[in-house]
């Protein structure tokens, strides 16, 4: 399997136009839950281009994006320049070069998966204040929520390069896991984004498991997807539905 720090080298475009933003309902639940304040200051790994730095950039914080990509670093710096809280850093989860307790929050959008969850855990204990969060945010596939998703995750089993390896579902036991000693709690959000047959596709290409226009199996993926869309399309969009899953909780039993 490629290394994770470039599988997104050629899907930066893609990730930009077509990726979901997230809930603007996660910072209410971390002010009301984790006591999220302006002033708080965020450690973001796998920042990649931006999509969850905005989130708290809007709210007045500052924020560490922790990008070791350098396609996907640079497009996050392009993205977030005008923003005079955010600073760029090419590290990763477990090797972020921040100081000793020197953020409130580590917060990570999409990335979990791609750690070595015992490194980065040292290195979320080791530069989180005391009393500090860890926050893990996935976007996911909402497949049961209609016969369109259930009809694009099968598309993606079926032409996927390395889907299940790369998908490799975590539980909340495997997540609840990694807060240990601590705990963590689980929050819900469901959204939508509305895509004419262009959005689906750069949707679709987006994703780092799926053939890319040199691939042999590319054209055959695309027919397939064009199925797809003519099935479920009304006036010529389809809805592409998700479920955010927030954990959120702290490193210590403390």
């Amino acid at each position: 399997m490629l290394d994770p720090t470039r599988r997104f080298s050629n899907r930066v475009q893609n990730y930009l136009k077509y990726r979901p933003r997230y809930p603007p309902a996660i910072i209410a639940l971390l002010e009301s839950e984790c006591g999220l304040k302006s002033e708080s200051v965020i450690a973001e790994p796998g920042s990649g281009t931006g999509l969850l730095t905005e989130l708290f950039l809007e709210n007045g914080n500052q924020v560490f994006g922790i990008e070791p990509n350098a396609e996907m670093r640079a497009a996050g710096e392009r993205a977030m320049a005008s923003h005079p809280k955010f600073s760029s850093i090419n590290a990763t989860a477990e090797a972020t070069r921040l100081p000793n307790q020197s953020v409130d929050f580590i917060v990570a959008g999409q990335a979990f998966h791609w750690f070595d969850r015992e490194s980065a855990q040292r290195e979320f204990s080791r530069i989180l204040k005391p009393a500090g969060w860890v926050v893990l945010i996935w976007n996911g596939f909402s497949v049961e929520s209609s016969p369109l998703m259930a009809a694009y995750q099968e598309l993606v089993l079926q032409h996927g390069t390395d889907y299940l390896e790369v998908s490799r579902e975590l539980d909340h036991s495997d997540i609840a896991s990694f807060f240990l000693p601590g705990s963590c709690q689980l929050a819900h959000f469901n959204f939508q984004q509305v895509f004419d047959y262009e959005g689906l596709l750069g949707r679709l290409l987006s994703s780092s498991f799926v053939p890319e226009p040199n691939h042999p199996n590319y054209e055959l993926m695309q027919r397939d997807l064009r199925d797809i869309f003519a099935a479920h399309q009304k006036d010529g969009k389809v809805a592409f539905a998700y479920e955010t899953e927030v954990y959120y909780g702290q490193l210590s039993a403390g």
